[in-house]
């Protein structure tokens, strides 16, 4: 799982990624789509894919009509994960941050303030 999660991190770490997993939020496009959309080169829209990919963040699969041509795909797994430890560090703050105020409170109420 913290290995999944490192190459998810690593992978949303660059902004012109950040920017493809915008796009295809919208639904599943061509590279060349992408690539235009974005005003990316295609050696680096292949660096990207290839990041994405290897993250499980992206997949391509042949389209149905055209058994030449790609498109590309979010997977929402690696997403759900991300969320789900993002939710678990707030929670953690949430109760550290729960804790303080109470301590505070205490202070301040038997007044060593």
């Amino acid at each position: 799982m913290r290995a999944d999660l490192d190459a998810t991190l690593a992978a949303l770490a660059d902004p012109g990624r950040r920017a493809i997993v915008q796009t295809l939020r919208r639904g599943p496009r061509r590279p060349s789509e992408v690539a235009l959309a974005l005003s990316i080169t295609r050696p680096a829209m292949s660096r990207h894919l290839k990041v994405l990919r290897g993250a499980g963040l992206v997949e391509q699969q042949l389209l149905e009509s055209d058994g030449r041509a790609k498109v590309l795909r979010l997977r929402p797994e690696p997403l759900r994960a991300l969320r789900g430890w993002l939710e678990e560090v707030e929670g953690f703050w949430s109760e550290q941050l729960g804790a303080f105020k109470a301590h505070a409170e205490a202070v301040h109420r038997k007044g060593r303030w």
